[in-house]
């Protein structure tokens, strides 16, 4: 009976594949936003809890890793 509550995500990708050729011009928008919500629940829950757990140094280098890996993938993917 589990297995049934997956046919919401078929149906939700489906309706969402279908709202993306309709909606081009709102795209870029809705993109913004969910990075934006995406930046807000790191600066907000993750980061902070990070550095509550005594592995702050690690926490922290870990980070800035992860922030220059990504960088240099968008250079250099454009």
């Amino acid at each position: 009976m589990g297995q049934a509550s997956a046919l919401v995500e078929i149906i939700s990708a489906t309706v969402g594949a279908w709202l993306v050729t309709q909606i081009t011009i709102v795209l870029p928008y809705a993109l913004a936003f969910a990075a934006g919500a995406m930046v807000f629940v790191c600066v907000e829950e993750l980061i902070p809890n990070s550095q509550n757990n005594g592995y702050s140094e690690v926490a922290t280098m870990a980070f800035m890793l992860g922030f220059a890996i990504m960088m240099t993938l968008d250079v250099a993917l454009g």
